[in-house]
């Protein structure tokens, strides 16, 4: 099931959310890892990524004894077409106000 739009934005709502997923961008890491980068516990680290996964932006992997987090590359491109018909469909509705508007 793709996640809305909605549940996407609150799970990115957070800075340090929006900073972990960078950080996987350049490459999968594990809580342990992205908690030495950022000011915030590992346990913090494992809370943040556990919403990431929720709305399916991040997927845990295990190597071993280690559970790794990858950014899932489909769930971001399936959100940044929704945004762009969204742009689109705003575009269009200003398009009609001015010729709306060129016309009076």
């Amino acid at each position: 099931m793709t996640p809305s739009l909605v549940s996407v934005f609150a799970a990115l709502g957070d800075e340090t959310r929006w900073s972990i997923l960078a950080a996987l961008g350049e490459g999968d890491a594990s809580a342990s890892a992205l908690a030495e980068r950022f000011p915030v516990s590992r346990q913090a680290i494992a809370k943040h990524l556990t919403v990431l996964a929720e709305v399916g932006l991040v997927e845990p992997v295990r190597v071993g004894r280690e559970v790794r987090y990858r950014v899932v590359g489909a769930e971001l491109n399936a959100t940044a077409r929704r945004l762009d018909e969204i742009g689109r469909q705003w575009e269009n509705r200003l398009s009609v106000i001015k010729e709306i508007a060129e016309k009076l």
